[in-house]
């Protein structure tokens, strides 16, 4: 019988089987952030377990609230940073270096193929983009890989997602997966992985792939995986090209982490997206979608553009595309997060840094702050954002608010609006 990837990686990390339905596996990535990381730092130094299994291959973060806004995050921060020296972690972004960890590792080539890779925050299924195994995990499993290098799972189940068609002009990523969140529901892939495949991820960029596993976890998915193919050895070839002759010899070896033809799925769902439009989420729920069209005229007090789901260059491209020579409404606050500083500096030298800033966006820093309501762009109760971000929970981004979710290309044509708009139309 044939294997599908999430458990051909399985296979190739498993250390131990401490009970039916349950694998211990090798890690080898663990990713830290400055919210979740301290919580399991603070554990460990009480137990008097205050070690590292292998500080190479642990990457740690400053990135949801950054610069610190007040003395707990300050002290949250603080525990971090001097854990990391103490432990000579090498890969620590502190602030001016830090960005959004799930743009910044991989940019950093921190991801592999067949990886398995955990991390204290739910949207680390965004890694599956490269054919890795990547979950969010909470303090005791994180606290026991950073000490052990490995940790826990049952034994893998995986959901196929079959994405047919070509998609129409200005249908991008995030409204691919808002579509397949409403056809799924958020409990759709409970403590599944997920792995999309067919010919629209086959034509996707590695920005728009990671946009796609970002969201697995709103279905309920522990990983959100892509086959890796040209397109995933040529984003990673700059890290890799020591270890092959060419890219023709990456990508070869990269199919040994493609399911096998008769590899089995514990359900198969295939969507043709030719006909999609552009998604929006209403009410607090990621499953709660419906087209833009049928909200258009939905006024918002603020746009959001930005976050681990939508912060890339890409991204940012898109929107610029629409907003350049206009200016958003008087009624909108503008808002744009580069993901990393190197998404900042490549847009500013692209001249997309002041495109926004013509049309009366604040740019601000790469920061998580926003998406989670703690700082860079908080609502008030009863404001309303549309939101590049990946969670429109209740009070999500501020007690009271109301958050739209939508892509880069819709959030630009909103700001420009001041209501929520098709951006087929502008």
């Amino acid at each position: 019988m044939g294997k599908n990837i999430a458990e051909k990686i399985f296979e190739a990390h498993l250390r131990d089987r401490p009970f039916p339905g349950t694998q211990v596996l090798d890690i080898d990535r663990v990713f830290c952030h400055e919210i979740t990381t301290p919580v399991a730092i603070c554990d460990l130094v009480a137990r008097g377990k205050d070690r590292v299994f292998d500080p190479t291959k642990i990457k740690a973060v400053i990135d949801h609230v950054t610069p610190s806004k007040d003395s707990k995050t300050a002290l949250q921060a603080k525990i971090l940073r001097d854990w990391a020296r103490r432990h000579d972690i090498v890969d620590f972004f502190d602030v001016g270096r830090n960005g959004v960890c799930h743009a910044l590792f991989p940019e950093k080539g921190y991801i592999r193929p067949g990886f398995t890779v955990i991390m204290g925050d739910s949207h680390t299924c965004t890694h599956g983009a490269f054919g890795a195994f990547a979950a969010g995990v909470g303090t005791t499993d994180l606290e026991v890989g950073i000490l052990k290098g490995v940790c826990a799972f049952r034994d893998p189940k995986t959901i196929k997602v079959y994405l047919d068609g070509i998609l129409p002009p200005r249908v991008y990523a995030k409204d691919v997966i808002l579509f397949v969140l409403g056809k799924l529901g958020v409990n759709g892939a409970t403590d599944r992985a997920i792995e999309f495949t067919g010919p629209v991820i086959d034509a996707m960029s590695m920005e728009s792939r990671m946009t796609v596993s970002n969201m697995a976890i709103e279905a309920g998915g522990t990983s959100g995986i892509c086959p890796p193919d040209r397109i995933t050895a040529e984003y990673l070839w700059p890290f890799v090209h020591n270890d092959y002759a060419d890219i023709d010899a990456a990508v070869a070896d990269f199919q040994k982490w493609h399911s096998d033809p008769d590899a089995e799925y514990e359900r198969e769902y295939r969507f043709d997206v030719s006909a999609l439009a552009p998604q929006v989420t209403y009410g607090y729920k990621p499953d709660c979608v419906k087209p833009v069209s049928e909200m258009a005229g939905t006024p918002v007090d603020q746009v959001y553009i930005g976050t681990c789901t939508n912060g890339r260059l890409e991204d940012l491209r898109i929107a610029a595309a629409i907003l350049k020579g206009k200016r958003i409404a008087d009624r909108v606050r503008g808002i744009v997060s580069p993901a990393t500083p190197k998404i900042f500096q490549e847009a500013l030298a692209e001249g997309i840094i002041g495109i926004f800033m013509n049309a009366g966006f604040c740019v601000t820093n790469p920061t998580c702050g926003a998406c989670l309501g703690m700082s860079n762009g908080v609502l008030a109760e009863g404001e309303v954002c549309a939101s590049t971000s990946n969670r429109n929970f209740n009070g999500r981004m501020g007690k009271g608010g109301m958050v739209h979710l939508v892509s880069p290309a819709t959030a630009a044509a909103t700001a420009v609006a001041g209501v929520i708009t098709d951006p087929r139309t502008i």
